[in-house]
């Protein structure tokens, strides 16, 4: 009584492999995003948060935008697009956008400075996917699942253990490194919504990325130019800086679009929670960090909520 026409079948299957083919993109993009930290801490403990931000965006957003400038896509078809109707909105999206990318940088390794990297990247990414869901619910009018709310809630206990909130393992953590990480999770929101909206106005990943970053790369430009840099002329931090550039921005900023475009602002925002399962794992093995019980029952906790809401699609689609 439920059978499904052959047609309906494969729309189905193809829908459900194309969805685990951008879930599997996310996942690469945060595994990237995990090393963030971990790279700060080996090559550039000394720069400042404001420095060392800039400097990612500025040549991460830069080699994005050289990359959608060389796409055939990105350079003639994206230029067509932002060039029709909608323009005023679509500008609007980019700037929003590039003001999270620009405000999410020293946000985050001002929280990461204050707290460590294992706590200052969990509260950061841990908030997102809340404040993701709920700026999704009120401007684009989408609702969350209820299996998105358990994963995420369930995720959210894994951070919250993580963080040695609960034990006092996290040790002295500071009402500044707490603020910043948390502004750092509402500009993940923001620039999360903002390339979605892009993405659902017919913009590609390249052109999406390479536009919203190439303007985020202007605007830091003159932090970077009135900050000390001196950090770079170090063979340590330029390695820093050109695997903050390639690997954690334009790699995996080009992934988690590329992601974006077939999954939901908030689905993205909770699967990349295995950001600070890499920042914790990364922490633990190369920077020696504390490895607690917490730090187990933590990432349990995480990975059961990635597994809550990346599980069960095609029962649930087979009896739709």
């Amino acid at each position: 009584m439920n059978k499904r026409s052959p047609v309906c079948q494969d729309v189905i299957v193809n829908r459900e492999r194309a969805v685990a083919a951008s879930t599997w993109l996310v996942v690469a993009a945060a595994v990237c995003f995990g090393t963030t930290g971990t790279a700060q801490a080996l090559g550039a403990p000394g720069a400042s948060a404001g420095s060392l931000g800039s400097a990612r965006i500025v040549l991460g957003g830069g080699l994005l935008a050289l990359l959608a400038l060389v796409s055939s896509r990105g350079s003639r078809a994206g230029v067509r697009r932002m060039a029709s109707g909608g323009r005023s909105g679509r500008i609007v999206l980019v700037c929003a956008g590039a003001l999270g990318v620009a405000a999410y940088q020293p946000a985050f390794f001002l929280g990461t400075g204050e707290n460590g990297v294992a706590v200052g990247t969990l509260v950061a990414l841990g908030s997102a996917p809340a404040l993701t869901g709920l700026l999704e619910w009120l401007v684009l009018r989408r609702r969350p699942s209820g299996r998105w709310i358990i994963a995420t809630a369930v995720a959210a206990a894994g951070v919250l253990v993580l963080s040695g909130a609960l034990s006092g393992d996290g040790g002295s953590l500071t009402a500044l490194g707490l603020a910043a990480s948390l502004a750092a999770g509402a500009s993940y929101a923001v620039y999360t919504l903002s390339s979605k909206a892009l993405l659902d106005r017919g913009w590609d990943p390249a052109t999406t990325m390479g536009t919203t970053f190439g303007v985020a790369a202007l605007a830091l430009l003159p932090v970077l130019l009135t900050s000390d840099v001196t950090w770079l002329v170090e063979p340590s931090g330029l390695a820093t800086a050109v695997w903050l550039a390639v690997i954690t921005t334009a790699v995996a900023y080009t992934l988690f679009a590329q992601g974006l475009q077939s999954l939901p602002a908030a689905r993205v925002a909770t699967i990349t929670l295995l950001e600070p399962v890499t920042a914790t794992i990364l922490g633990i093995l190369v920077l020696h960090e504390s490895f607690t019980l917490s730090t187990v029952v933590g990432v349990s906790l995480l990975l059961a909520g990635l597994v809550i809401l990346t599980t069960g699609r095609r029962k649930l689609m087979a009896v739709a």
